[in-house]
């Protein structure tokens, strides 16, 4: 890729929210490096992408198998902005009181710990940019305050899996947030809010253009912005 074009490296971004994200990001001068972990999901994307007049490429990113992390980190070069979007909602997965224990080590091997994995073996690269930003897409679901919130819209929605892999993606947030505080790398997450895709059957309510937007804008947050926060497009979200 050329040196002086921006790169950014998008989990699942062979649809949905991910490949949005692409897409703008796309627009806005970046080589855009699709990770999906359908390999054959993510060519066919990316050649959407470049029939746009985007610069774009697949890469085999599968969250559960460190091996396709190491050899997606060997084969890139300096990158900008990295966007941990991937994730999963399990079947199994429902109330504390119900759900299933494998739902819980799926979802958080996925969510969470794929996340961790993957921003580890792209750090070097990030380090290399002069002004590298960290997208973790966490959710609502993910906060404890909004939670415990009688009055929130979605306070009847428990699904422990999930929502414990986000407000553990928060966690990462806010602590490589503080560990990179004094370098050239901001982090920060974004909730997409309750967006239209596969993930929930198709029952949001928002756009993917909707749901994509928060994300987009903390990928390309100025120099004097904010690290270690948690946000939505209607402003700052409650930990």
């Amino acid at each position: 890729m050329p040196s002086q074009q921006k790169a950014a490296l998008i989990t699942g971004a062979n649809k949905g929210i991910g490949f949005e994200v692409a897409r703008q990001l796309g627009k806005a001068g970046f080589t855009i490096l699709l990770g999906a972990r359908n390999l054959a999901l993510g060519e066919k994307a990316a050649a959407i992408l470049r029939a746009e007049q985007l610069d774009a490429r697949a890469l085999e990113l599968d969250l559960t198998r460190p091996e396709t992390i190491a050899a997606a980190a060997a084969s890139i070069g300096p990158l900008d902005v990295l966007v941990n979007n991937a994730g999963i909602a399990d079947p199994a997965d429902g109330p504390p009181t119900t759900t299933h224990i494998d739902a819980l080590e799926r979802t958080l091997r996925t969510n969470f710990i794929g996340a961790v994995l993957v921003t580890q073996a792209m750090l070097p690269m990030l380090r290399k940019s002069p002004s590298a930003r960290i997208v973790n897409v966490s959710s609502g679901l993910g906060s404890l305050t909004l939670n415990g919130d009688l009055n929130w819209q979605h306070v009847g929605v428990k699904y422990l899996a999930y929502s414990a892999s986000k407000a553990a993606l928060n966690m990462f947030t806010v602590q490589l947030a503080y560990e990179l505080r004094d370098t050239n790398i901001k982090v920060n997450s974004a909730d997409p809010g309750y967006t239209k895709t596969d993930l929930n059957h198709n029952s949001g309510t928002q756009t993917v253009e909707q749901g994509a937007a928060e994300t987009i804008r903390l990928a390309l947050l100025p120099d004097d912005a904010p690290s270690g926060t948690f946000s939505a497009n209607e402003g700052p979200n409650p930990w």
